[in-house]
């Protein structure tokens, strides 16, 4: 595949095909756990992990599996992934697992991994499946992180807490609190703020997806009329 196709995939998976803000996928998970930046972190990287490997997996077999029964092995190959991801975050992740909770084994049911893999992955080649599935998940990821930094810091006022979790005790000093003596605000880490805080974003996006759809319409007609 060329590099032009290579380009667009990653285009799509971060911003044109954007999972959370365009597909509006995996909002349950998304919206639950994204109360600080280390729990979407945590949740979007799990997630991304389960796209690669999942997408790599089902390009490799789709000559092989009959399109009756493609759907069931596909969830299972899913399945198998998340299994996987679980038992290895409750080993070297305990605490950060325990926070996440259900949230893990849900992963099974998210939407945008099994659409992935019937719509992308069981079409293509490996290396464009590995490229979709982790751009795919980076853009996840992305969201979740924004919106956890978002919740975070209006909900406690502070970035990065319990960032040992993930990052190892070394890691307790990566936490900074922005506003002194901050009371929080409850509404932002509940899950009406979640539901505010995306659709924030998602405006975000809608606005610049516009002016630049407008900025093209300019070009597009100046090129018109030099060629004219």
């Amino acid at each position: 595949m060329s590099d032009t196709n290579y380009k667009q995939i990653i285009n799509n998976g971060l911003w044109v095909n954007n999972a959370a803000f365009v597909q509006l996928l995996g909002l349950c998970p998304l919206l639950a756990v994204s109360n600080t930046v280390i729990n979407g972190l945590g949740l979007g990287l799990a997630t991304t992990l389960t796209l690669v490997a999942s997408n790599v997996m089902v390009s490799l077999i789709r000559h092989w599996v009959r399109p009756e029964i493609r759907i069931p092995v596909f969830v299972l190959i899913i399945a198998s992934t998340v299994t996987i991801i679980e038992l290895s975050m409750n080993a070297w992740f305990h605490e950060l697992y325990n926070i996440l909770g259900i949230f893990i084994p849900l992963i099974v049911t998210n939407c945008a991994i099994i659409a992935r893999a019937e719509a992308f992955a069981s079409k293509n080649s490996v290396s464009s499946s590995l490229i979709d599935g982790l751009f795919m998940g980076l853009g996840f990821t992305a969201v979740l992180v924004t919106l956890g930094a978002m919740r975070e810091l209006i909900g406690f006022g502070t970035l990065f807490q319990q960032a040992h979790l993930m990052f190892g005790e070394a890691a307790r000093d990566f936490s900074f609190t922005l506003f002194e003596n901050y009371r929080g605000y409850l509404l932002a880490i509940l899950p009406p703020g979640a539901f505010i805080g995306l659709g924030f974003l998602i405006a975000i996006k809608n606005i610049i997806d516009k002016k630049h759809q407008a900025r093209d319409k300019v070009v597009s007609a100046e090129t018109v009329e030099v060629t004219g």
